[in-house]
């Protein structure tokens, strides 16, 4: 089963300068909804990581799978 690179994905959201409240905004999900998510107790909807990936300018799928689909 695929889960997400959490640390990786954490790591491009602070390279970013962003703040986890603001992506989670940005998705429009709550702080705690998007926590779920990064921790892997909820999956990510597919537009959901196509907005992060647009956000974040994770651009290449290599990138983009070893991120959400982690295995």
């Amino acid at each position: 089963e695929a889960m997400t690179d959490t640390e990786k994905l954490r790591n491009i959201i602070k390279e970013k300068g962003l703040k986890l409240k603001y992506v989670a905004n940005y998705l429009g999900l709550s702080e705690y909804g998007f926590a779920l998510k990064i921790g892997n107790k909820k999956e990510f909807k597919a537009g959901e990581i196509t907005m992060l990936c647009e956000l974040l300018g994770i651009t290449k799928l290599s990138d983009k799978e070893a991120i959400f689909f982690k295995k």
